[in-house]
């Protein structure tokens, strides 16, 4: 069986559970309980490790497996106490995706039909990435299900593999992620690097030691989100001593250290209060998450650092700290493309969102000399659950885009009829440093009046209210912001 029959055949099973008021997003989180214990006794039945070096023997697949259906959720529980206990003797890996765990499953039966449909499965383990696989396949058919996975919106499978692909990672190089999800970036981003080494073989010993130890940093503030992410890399063979849980946006971001390479779809909206690290000078009073984050971008990068973040589009033109976040931007970087998106290719909104890629300077002035501008959003086909965005949508883009990941290899400018232009930094100054530019038709509510799914139509709409309440967010915070000046202000 292979690993989407494997999804499928477990995504099914999640209708046993909504008897016990089980959320999508609870289920996901029981299956990685559920899916830890069995892959660590399928992994250990190949020979790939010892299972009595991860779970001792009371809470191991097998016990679960044979206690009588009344004593089974007694187990289950216990071994989820027991394995989350920090005093306990099992690895601190093991402790962190069991850390506070507990059961929503009330009924015993439940339980055991659950257990019982995973443990006939027909499993696999001759390679590596297949259990990853799996379970990568569950988080995005619970992101598409639940539109919204722990409050976050989480990013298309195929957006990451664009940037990554752009972005070419290279063995050596230290990646984050601010804003980690379920970790698709960072194993993107160690798949890519693994196909181009012969899976790290073509490495000396240490620099392999590197690569799973120290390659990858990021930060998660949800912890049932962590909870994924730290399954997700243990199946991907990625060490998580450096992912941890932590808001960037206080000084838990600092120690992140500098990266070489971020990637990251950092929140959006409000944060419920400003920034309480003490660096984020330029944001220090902007209660969202979206201008901080790119903030914490630039100041993370080591100069040559080069970066693609996903961001919404009132980044690129909101004044007062905003327009001095673009300006910071554009003096202490390259910030060499924006690639504007298509609406509704995001699981949960209709938010319009952009990706900027920029290199870190090794100067802090004038940077940029022109940013290149790709618009995949105007005269695009309907996006939603029922036409989904697809590498095709993608391929004149990377043409566009070239082979450095730099920005030094540019197609040629395309004009005011093509979807590739170019902008000098002084033309970009004369606009007010506004960089939401676009210039071609469109179509967007001829778009929407095509939708036919009310869930596409319910998207489109929170889209609209939530690009409403962040310009509402802007103007406020602009209003309150000391440092804004008016013209009239500044003349007295």
């Amino acid at each position: 069986m292979n690993a989407n029959s494997i999804v499928q055949k477990l995504w099914r099973l999640c209708s046993v559970l909504r008897k016990d008021g089980i959320t999508y997003q609870q289920y996901v989180t029981e299956l990685t309980y559920l899916l830890f214990l069995k892959m660590i006794s399928e992994r250990t039945k190949s020979g790939q490790l010892k299972e009595t070096d991860l779970v001792p023997e009371a809470y191991r697949w097998e016990a679960l497996v044979k206690a009588e259906p009344l004593q089974k959720l007694r187990v289950y529980r216990e071994a989820l106490t027991k394995l989350g206990d920090p005093e306990a003797d099992v690895p601190r890996m093991v402790q962190k995706i069991f850390d506070n765990a507990s059961t929503f499953i009330r009924e015993p039966q439940n339980l055991t039909t659950i257990v019982t449909a995973i443990d006939e499965l027909d499993w696999f383990s001759d390679e590596r990435d297949q259990f990853g696989d799996l379970y990568e396949g569950l988080l995005q058919k619970n992101a598409e299900e639940t539109k919204r996975g722990a409050g976050q919106y989480f990013t298309p499978r195929v957006l990451i593999d664009v940037l990554v692909r752009l972005m070419q990672p290279k063995p050596g190089e230290i990646i984050q992620d601010p804003a980690s999800g379920t970790g698709g970036f960072l194993i993107a981003a160690d798949k890519a690097m693994r196909a181009e080494t012969d899976d790290y073989f073509d490495l000396s010993a240490k620099q392999q030691e590197f690569q799973k130890k120290l390659a990858f940093r990021g930060l998660e503030n949800v912890p049932g989100t962590l909870r994924l992410l730290l399954m997700n890399l243990y199946l991907h063979d990625l060490d998580s001593d450096h992912i941890d849980l932590g808001d960037t946006l206080s000084d838990r971001g600092t120690a992140l250290g500098k990266a070489d390479l971020i990637l990251t779809n950092p929140p959006f909206g409000p944060a419920g209060g400003a920034p309480t690290r003490g660096d984020l000078t330029e944001t220090a009073n902007v209660s969202s998450y979206q201008l901080p984050f790119v903030e914490h971008c630039i100041r993370a990068l080591t100069p040559g650092g080069r970066a693609a973040i996903v961001v919404p589009d009132n980044v690129l033109f909101e004044d007062g700290r905003g327009k001095a976040l673009r300006q910071m931007l554009m003096n202490w970087c390259d910030l060499h493309t924006i690639l504007r998106l298509p609406t509704g290719i995001f699981y949960a909104q209709g938010v319009k969102t952009n990706v900027i890629f920029f290199t870190r300077g090794k100067t802090e002035t004038n940077t940029t000399d022109e940013v290149w501008f790709y618009d995949l959003r105007a005269q695009m086909p309907k996006f939603g659950k029922t036409n989904q965005l697809n590498t095709d949508h993608f391929v004149e883009f990377e043409k566009a885009f070239g082979g450095d990941p730099h920005g030094k290899e540019r197609g040629e400018d395309q004009g005011e009829e093509g979807r590739w232009r170019c902008f000098t930094r002084e033309e970009i100054a004369a606009r007010g440093d506004n960089l939401d530019i676009s210039w071609l038709r469109e179509e967007e509510e001829e778009a929407e009046d095509g939708l036919t799914e009310p869930e596409d139509i319910a998207v489109a709409i929170l889209g609209h209210l939530q690009s409403a309440m962040s310009e509402i967010e802007a103007l406020s915070a602009e209003l309150e912001d000391p440092q804004t000046v008016t013209a009239s202000e500044a003349a007295e």
